[in-house]
């Protein structure tokens, strides 16, 4: 079982919460993210995608050297805005929540998602607590 299904269903809809109510909080007072040049933080995001895949297979999500990834994505992640410990999770389970997020991260490898949740849920409970 992965790190993040030993979290209670209980936390994991707090986690759901945080993350839509800060980013509809951070859409409505940055007119829809205006300040961030997505074009770049897309292409960041991929580019981390592409490092993190081929890693997948031969190392834990709370490696060391994967958390050191990790705190690039979520350096990328805030460039939208720093979501909370409890946010950050969220949006690891809104890539797993939504089809076409989950697809478009499993194209990198097909247990991204999976893989990028519980390196996610590390992240934030070892670095954003």
């Amino acid at each position: 079982m992965g790190l993040l299904q030993q979290a209670t269903p209980e936390y994991l809809e707090q986690c759901r919460a945080a993350q839509g109510a800060e980013q509809a909080q951070s859409l409505a007072i940055t007119n829809n993210w205006a300040h961030v040049d997505k074009a770049q933080a897309h292409a960041d995001f991929d580019a981390f995608y592409k490092e993190l895949a081929p890693l997948i297979d031969a190392n834990e999500p709370a490696s060391p050297a994967i958390q050191a990834l990790m705190a690039r994505h979520y350096a990328i992640a805030s460039r939208f805005y720093a979501p909370s410990s409890a946010a950050y999770v969220g949006t690891a389970l809104f890539y797993e929540d939504n089809a076409d997020m989950k697809a478009f991260h499993n194209g990198y490898h097909p247990r991204m998602v999976e893989f990028l949740g519980d390196a996610v849920y590390a992240y934030a409970q070892q670095s954003l607590k």
